[in-house]
């Protein structure tokens, strides 16, 4: 047994668990706090987005969100998506213009969401300005020209303070899957 370490302990836990044999302790059957996603939580499978996409209709995703290993290496720090040319971009979630401006040689739009979240959008024209307020679903600007796509495509990024962060884990369920215990028949 010295090499039965305190990782496989919580696996056979899990496991027994799993099979109805034991009650798993709620930690096993949880996903880590830096692994959290911002879901409603109420039901198995009660996912509700918390914010809305920022394309209608629900764009295709062209690169995911790859982040480096450290902030100062390469990376891709949010999603491309999909878009038609001119597209209009909305906002995910209410928020504040904290930017609209050119950033070296792409329009930009940052919405500030509050509680250090900001979301921004490249290639994207806006008229509007830095304090401007906006509600979920309000038009942020439009797709104005390539960016870094082959087609045209809008580039979301979200940070969480000063760390990018998936923006798909706020419109899609990233729950890691967990495997439940089947019921006895009868």
């Amino acid at each position: 047994m010295r090499n039965f370490r305190p990782a496989h302990a919580a696996l056979a836990a899990l496991l027994l668990a799993c099979l109805g044999i034991i009650a798993a302790p709620a930690a096993a059957l949880s996903p880590p706090a830096a692994a959290a996603r911002p879901w409603d939580g109420t039901t198995a499978g009660g996912y509700a987005p918390v914010w809305d996409w920022p394309l209608q209709p629900l764009p295709r995703i062209l690169a995911p969100f790859r982040p480096p290993q450290q902030p100062w290496l390469s990376g891709h720090r949010g999603v491309d998506l999909a878009a038609v040319p001119a597209a209009t971009v909305v906002a995910p979630a209410a928020g504040t213009v904290s930017f609209a401006g050119w950033v070296v040689d792409r329009p930009v739009v940052t919405i500030d969401h509050g509680d250090g979240l900001r979301s921004s959008f490249e290639p994207v024209a806006s008229a509007l300005r830095k304090g401007d307020a906006v509600a979920r679903g309000d038009p942020v600007g439009q797709l104005s020209g390539r960016g870094h796509c082959a087609g045209p495509c809008i580039h979301w990024g979200v940070r969480r303070g000063s760390q990018y962060v998936n923006p798909l884990q706020f419109v899609t369920d990233l729950r890691p899957s967990v495997l439940l215990p089947r019921p006895p028949a009868g």
